[in-house]
């Protein structure tokens, strides 16, 4: 049987001809899963020569394994005219460990993990990138922060530097209601990759698709999409945030943005707030039995005690000499603001509801409750 284009253009690791013909928008599924139960003068189904080809990872192969394997499982164990099955060439041939991966999947298993599955253990990328669609469109913007700020940082970054514009035309799409944890999102993901403002596809950049009358995006986002790369790649993150959001709140940003700029943007960055602490409380020894401590007196910050038994045992000594200090150095002023600032914020990424961006979790905690 003469093998068909998906035969050749496996065989020139042609991947994104595959991947194009696969996610085509008018494909016809049933002809896909006919082409890819077709043998070549070989004896061979599309998996064989995926298998023989596949020594280089990349994202489009690791889908385009993915929806091979799902659109004939069977072919996991079809043997060619050779007598081998598709793990055993991609054996042989060195293929990188996705697709060894998913070719010792048996068709049992791929069927229960369905596509979905397979994409999240095989090709990541490609399987959070369909998430975070998902969760624009449903306006679910709590789900895109959570996965920025609690998957590897390796990961998003992959994420977000091969489909930030695609992600932030679905950010146009859908964001004709304004919430200021949408505007955090859009400014997150073109501060990572400003260039991505300036992608097209179909003619469209992410701010041409956000003013087509269909759309109607809100004011707010087409402001953050009017930003240049330059501009963007100049100014601070926190100054970004300050200038996007809504005036009324200035205030309430402050110690969030202090912060942002120590941190790199919701990083909590254990080793940093050691680092702060070993200033501002060094270990010392007990006045009274000491034991190492590094709780100072709260009032002159000169003696130490382990326990408020200790410090009422000293009471009676430590108050001739007990005195507030008449001011402080400026570092240790400013030590002291960033240390309050950076549990301030480690609070806020902990609380319940936090995935919907550090901002709504700021203004919670510091507007009144009748305000």
């Amino acid at each position: 049987m003469p093998s068909n284009e998906h035969h050749e253009w496996l065989k020139k690791r042609d991947w994104p001809a595959v991947y194009g013909a696969m996610f085509h928008p008018n494909r016809d599924l049933d002809l896909l899963v006919r082409k890819y139960k077709e043998r070549d003068e070989h004896g061979r189904l599309p998996y064989h020569w995926m298998a023989a080809k596949a020594q280089t990872h990349t994202h489009i192969l690791a889908l385009v394994g993915v929806w091979s394997i799902w659109l004939n499982p069977e072919a996991l164990t079809t043997r060619d005219n050779e007598g081998e099955t598709p793990i055993d060439i991609a054996s042989r041939s060195g293929a990188c460990a996705e697709i060894i991966g998913l070719l010792s999947l048996t068709p049992e298993e791929a069927l229960s993990l369905g596509w979905k599955g397979m994409a999240r253990l095989y090709a990541p990328v490609a399987y959070w990138v369909e998430e975070m669609i998902d969760w624009i469109k449903s306006r679910s913007y709590a789900d895109c922060h959570k996965f920025i700020n609690e998957h590897d940082d390796e990961l998003v970054r992959e994420v977000l530097k091969h489909h930030n514009s695609n992600l932030l035309r679905k950010i146009a799409c859908y964001s004709q209601a304004y919430s200021d944890s949408l505007v955090f999102l859009a400014l997150r993901m073109i501060h990572r990759h400003p260039l991505s403002l300036l992608e097209t596809e179909k003619f469209y950049s992410p701010l041409q698709m956000a003013e087509q009358p269909q759309f109607n995006a809100c004011n707010e986002i087409k402001n953050v999409l009017r930003l240049t790369p330059k501009y963007i790649s100049s100014t601070p993150f926190p100054t970004l945030l300050l200038q996007s959001l809504p005036t009324k709140h200035h205030e309430i940003y402050g110690p969030y943005n202090t912060v942002c700029q120590f941190i790199k943007h919701m990083k909590y960055d254990k080793a940093e707030l050691n680092e702060v602490e070993a200033v501002l409380k060094p270990t010392r020894k007990c006045d009274v039995c000491k034991t190492t401590t590094t709780k100072a007196c709260g009032r002159c910050q000169t003696s130490y005690f382990c326990s408020a038994e200790c410090q009422k045992s000293a009471w009676k000594k430590h108050k001739k000499t007990c005195k507030a200090p008449k001011s402080l150095p400026a570092t240790e002023v400013e030590l002291r603001e960033l240390h309050k600032g950076m549990h301030f914020l480690n609070r806020c990424i902990q609380e319940n509801g936090a995935g919907d961006g550090p901002t709504s979790v700021v203004v919670e905690f510091l507007v009144p409750p009748n305000a």
